[in-house]
């Protein structure tokens, strides 16, 4: 936890502004996130003690602008204190870092790799994902871990997250009709998550195969019926 040195009295986040007003630049930028919030609120559907913002504010001095990444991961707090939610997230309300961040960038480049990396590595943000799809000679998605101050650039594709318990990684896919690269949570041994589309369509599947199987099993049980008169045999009387 960072060493705040900070007016004695503070603003609540009520009292912040929540929103910088500036509009994104890039569907993506809306749409990359919310698919990773998606598939969390159904996989953490049972836990209370995280949270994933989207262009939410980071408020880490009441006399400075809040930094407003596309996507952010905090774990050990409320997922909810009450019914109007978070307008945005205050370090010294809620006393944790988030451990994730995450910026997409878009057309209009937004210091992405230089001020904003040493923005979070200022705030000791552990993990600083970065996602571009139009680099073509290095890799689109870049993960950085915090590392004795300093982020190092992790490898491979996904990325084990261990502190999470997640991986992070890119691969085609489809989500909300559109099919192109999207970024997905891995499990460790580096198979996708499913998105909510995807789980439903597997259920679908599966009752479906599962009314099959108890129809081709009730058609046997009439035949069997049909043999045993056939032999003078009730099968009525066979319990």
């Amino acid at each position: 936890m960072l060493e705040y040195n900070l007016p004695r009295y503070l603003p609540s986040a009520e009292e912040l502004p929540d929103s910088d007003e500036t509009p994104v630049d890039n569907e993506l930028q809306e749409l990359i996130p919310g698919l990773l919030k998606a598939i969390l609120l159904i996989l953490w559907s049972e836990r209370m003690d995280w949270l994933f913002a989207i262009d939410m504010g980071i408020y880490y001095h009441p006399d400075k602008p809040p930094i407003v990444p596309d996507g952010f991961l905090s774990l050990g707090v409320e997922r909810f204190y009450d019914e109007e939610l978070r307008p945005s997230y205050v370090l010294w309300d809620e006393n944790v870092i988030p451990i994730f961040v995450l910026e997409v960038v878009s057309q209009n480049y937004r210091q992405e790799y230089t001020t904003k990396l040493d923005e979070y590595e200022a705030l000791g943000v552990l993990y600083y994902v970065i996602y571009s799809s139009r680099r073509r000679r290095k890799p689109h998605l870049e993960v950085h871990k915090l590392v004795n101050g300093k982020y190092e650039l992790q490898e491979g594709n996904p990325v084990w997250l261990p502190e999470i318990g997640l991986g992070i990684g890119c691969e085609r896919g489809n989500y909300c009709g559109v099919t192109r690269e999207w970024m997905y949570w891995y499990d460790e041994q580096g198979q996708r998550y499913l998105t909510p589309a995807e789980q439903v369509k597997q259920e679908t599947l599966r009752a479906k195969q599962e009314a099959q199987r108890a129809e081709v099993a009730e058609k046997r049980v009439q035949q069997l019926a049909e043999q045993l008169r056939a032999l003078g045999i009730d099968p009525d009387n066979l319990a």
